[in-house]
């Protein structure tokens, strides 16, 4: 569980006193966000009534990881005519949203703007900032980052000796250094198995290559609902084999997979495992 003085810390930069960057008639006034990445930094850096409509997905707890906050929120579902509708002056969508709609809704004469995703720590930093920029709320978003990089430097552990974890994901895919859950992993003071391999960003990683190098630690995803057969192999008991101290299946996706300062949650759980895990050696 994520300690209590990181909720509050997080919570106190969202104090609505903060005042904007910009003066109001500066700013949008009605903002639409269509991807689940960016629906979750407007959510922190918007202003009061500012954001009027979040992706649908925003609100599925497997992916999104303010869910309950988007619950306030009117949903879309990525369609050029819904949006329309919501007469936005500005929309946000991720460089993986519907090329054909955000086509759309510039020809239109919508402004869009566009977000590429976080593949490292130093990404979320850049697109919170940018976030404020295009949100008119840039000393909300640079409180943001301050805070992040406070509780980021409590969490991160030194590079010592650190131990080798393996991040294992479905179909047998792995991740590198240059990938947001790669980073995380580093800062959480482990040793990416993947540089052994000289992955950098993804790959698939052959579970006998996995067994064979034996790492310290396997971390995998949480699984998704339903059955999926490319899940499969994160129950092969080679996999809890393969690993001195076993796998670790506790890292969630919503955790991870957008960069907003919800990765510290992730930090900070995968950091208790090496502290427990040294504790051992």
């Amino acid at each position: 569980m994520v300690a209590r003085w990181l909720v509050w810390a997080l919570a106190a930069v969202l104090w609505p006193a903060l005042a904007f960057a910009q003066t109001a008639d500066e700013a949008p006034q009605r903002v639409v966000s269509v991807n689940v990445c960016t629906d979750q930094l407007a959510m922190l850096v918007a202003g009061e009534d500012q954001l009027v409509s979040v992706s649908a997905l925003s609100q599925d707890s497997s992916s999104s990881a303010m869910a309950d906050e988007a619950a306030q929120y009117p949903v879309n579902h990525g369609r050029a005519e819904e949006i329309h509708l919501l007469e936005p002056d500005l929309v946000i969508a991720g460089r993986f949203s519907a090329t054909q709609m955000v086509s759309m809704l510039r020809r239109l004469d919508i402004p869009v703007e566009v977000f590429e995703p976080a593949t490292s720590i130093a990404d979320v930093r850049a697109n919170i900032r940018r976030m404020g920029e295009v949100l008119g709320r840039t000393d909300q978003a640079e409180a943001l980052v301050e805070a992040f990089d406070g509780q980021l430097a409590m969490l991160s552990e030194p590079p010592i000796d650190p131990p080798t974890a393996a991040l294992y994901f479905p179909n047998g895919y792995t991740r590198g250094e240059d990938t947001l859950v790669g980073d995380i992993v580093k800062a959480a003071g482990f040793a990416n198995l993947a540089s052994d391999f000289e992955i950098q960003a993804g790959a698939h990683l052959p579970l006998e290559q996995l067994v064979l190098a034996g790492p310290e630690l396997v971390i995998t995803g949480s699984r998704h609902r339903g059955n999926s057969r490319s899940e499969a192999i994160l129950q092969h008991p080679a996999l809890d084999e393969a690993a001195q101290f076993g796998t670790h299946r506790g890292l969630t996706n919503r955790d991870w997979i957008c960069g907003t300062p919800r990765v510290l949650a992730a930090i900070d759980r995968i950091g208790s495992l090496r502290g427990r895990l040294i504790g051992t050696r």
